[in-house]
């Protein structure tokens, strides 16, 4: 007997004394747990990373991040939704995984990331679908939804904002940014997206902020840090006052189509305040407010709560 015989022989020796046949669990005999499939695929001339999971006949609920995340941030919610929902998540073009060339000669505005998660959507087929929308998501996902009505089926809005009055004491630099782009107020903006920066955007207001895993801050920080990303989001907060000047634009549209809406709400976030989720009430009928004592990134902390909280207004609107 070879050494190598040896070891093999032992070991399994060893394994089969240490299971008792009794304690064996069949493969089939197990819950079926969702299996997030990481994909790719080319929309708009852009390269764009999505994470999806569920049934493919299911009803598709494509989730839309913010800044300075990616589609990381539904890694826990994903699992929680796609037994019964087709779950899609991308990453906006400058963000995560997804890859722009640099012959596409991207401009990086919101006018823009719309364009391509809606070439993202018609590349997926997808002709229905409930948006969650959260942060930069949100003024994506509402020209996505201005620009076809139809397809939406329901809006979940998780600190995702459409209204002036939700707006923050968190805003002010950026605020002066806008009124005055010079290099001076670009540089503060800069400096607020240091690692410690971003940490502090998922733990401010946050009551027990040990409860954030470091994963998140510490991803994005690393995104962010990229060759030229910085310049990426700076221009995107430039472009945010256009948002702004929309926001008419999108009331406008809730007040038109009433989607069926949910605004969930971490009530101590400083960028995107509770008003701003009361605001929906006054123009849609179909909107209903919870808020949750967290802050800014409220999957962090409270993901089984939004998680609940979805699938009862998914259900209670038939999707």
């Amino acid at each position: 007997m070879t050494r190598r015989d040896f070891f093999i022989k032992g070991a399994t020796t060893l394994a089969a004394a240490a299971i008792p046949a009794s304690a064996a669990i069949p493969a089939t005999n197990h819950p079926d747990v969702p299996v997030t499939h990481i994909r790719r695929v080319q929309a708009d001339g852009v390269n764009v990373f999505y994470r999806e999971a569920g049934p493919a006949d299911a009803p598709v609920i494509l989730l839309l991040h913010g800044f300075p995340t990616s589609s990381f941030q539904y890694r826990e919610l994903i699992p929680r939704l796609a037994d019964k929902y087709r779950v899609i998540a991308p990453d906006l073009p400058g963000f995560g995984f997804t890859e722009v060339p640099a012959e596409r000669g991207y401009t990086y505005s919101f006018d823009n990331l719309a364009r391509t998660v809606e070439a993202f959507t018609e590349a997926l087929h997808l002709s229905r679908y409930a948006l969650y929308v959260f942060d930069y998501g949100a003024p994506t996902g509402f020209r996505l939804a201005m620009a076809h009505p139809e397809r939406v089926t329901a809006i979940v809005s998780q600190n995702g904002n459409a209204y002036e009055a939700g707006l923050g004491d968190a805003w002010a630099p950026i605020q002066q940014y806008w009124r005055e782009p010079t290099a001076e107020h670009r540089e503060v903006v800069h400096q607020a997206l240091s690692p410690a920066g971003i940490r502090s955007q998922y733990t401010d207001g946050v009551p027990n902020p040990e409860r954030i895993a470091p994963e998140g801050y510490t991803l994005d920080a690393a995104m962010i840090a990229r060759p030229g990303n910085m310049d990426i989001q700076l221009d995107l907060f430039l472009d945010y006052a256009n948002n702004v000047k929309l926001y008419p634009a999108f009331q406008e549209y809730f007040r038109k189509s009433k989607p069926p809406l949910l605004a969930i709400w971490g009530r101590f976030d400083p960028f995107f305040i509770p008003a701003g989720a009361e605001g929906f009430k006054r123009d849609n009928p179909n909107a209903t407010v919870q808020l949750l004592d967290t802050g800014h990134f409220a999957l962090e902390t409270n993901v089984q709560d939004v998680a609940w909280a979805m699938r009862q207004f998914l259900a209670r609107n038939n999707i």
